[in-house]
Formats: structure tokens, sequence, C-alpha cells
């Protein structure tokens, strides 16, 4: 159970900011990830990866996903009633993502929407910048969230 009020659209505002906890990422759950979903020389395999265009072991783009959606699920997922159900969104990679390398996540809302066509819901637009520990992007993600209203 979450130990922060749940909030509806109308508690939202544009401005908002949220910070995450961390993640530090090892090169053994790099190469499973990749094994499992995503088996290129670059995501799975050392010494092949220093032959390729990222000079090294990468994390694949996805598991730099996968964990940006679990460090969000943790921070924001749990204060936004109903919790983080997508409706759409961008997602971008700015660097690799590297065995040792601790990720947090920042996330500012950017819109809030009514829906015309139902009034129990609305859209929350939110940028979500994943960094690593000097604090450079390594992956953007803005999303629209689907957000329930508070029924009267």
């Amino acid at each position: 159970m979450s130990k922060n009020k749940a909030m509806y659209l109308e508690d939202v505002r544009v401005g908002q900011r949220f910070s995450s906890d961390s993640y530090t990422l090892t090169s053994s759950q790099i190469i499973g990830f990749a094994n499992q979903f995503d088996p290129q020389p670059f995501h799975i395999d050392e010494q092949a990866a220093k032959e390729t265009f990222f000079n090294g072991l990468a994390a694949s783009g996805w598991h730099t996903a996968a964990i940006t959606m679990r460090l969000l699920v943790d921070c924001v997922g749990e204060r936004f009633a109903g919790g983080l159900i997508g409706k759409g969104g961008e997602i971008s990679w700015a660097r690799p993502t590297r065995a040792e390398d601790t990720l947090h996540v920042e996330s500012e809302v950017l819109e809030v929407a009514y829906s015309p066509a139902n009034e129990e819901w609305g859209i929350v637009k939110v940028r979500n910048h994943t960094l690593n520990q000097d604090d450079k992007v390594v992956q953007t993600f803005v999303a629209q969230i689907i957000v329930p209203r508070k029924i009267a």
C-alpha cells in the first residue's frame, strides 16, 4: 500500500516533478536480458561488443526502458490513482547504458487534459529522463498516462 495519497486528474498540475530511487545494472543482467529479448553481439558478448558501434557491452534500449518502467512504477505509479496506464508515447536513447551504471528517473508533468469523450478520466503527459550516475541522460520517455477523475 502506498504511503502517498493517490492522485486523481484534479490533483495533477503542469510542472509537478517526481524523482525515483536508483538502480545499478550489472553486466550479467545486461547479458541475461539480451539473451532472452535482444540477442545482438553488443548486448551479449563483451569481447565482440568492443568491435561494434558501442565500443563495449551496452544494455539493450529495451532493458533500459524496462528498468525505467520499474523505477516509475515504484515512484510515480503508486501516486497516480489506478497506476500507470499508458495511452502512448515516444522513447529515445541518448547514450548507451553500461554495466555498473546507476540509473534514476526524473519526471515532469507537461500537460493535463480532461477527456471530452469520457468524464471519468483524462490524460497526463509526462516527460521522463533516465539518467546515469553522472546525471547524463541515457533515455527520454514522454508518456501519455490515463488518470481517473474524482467521482463526486
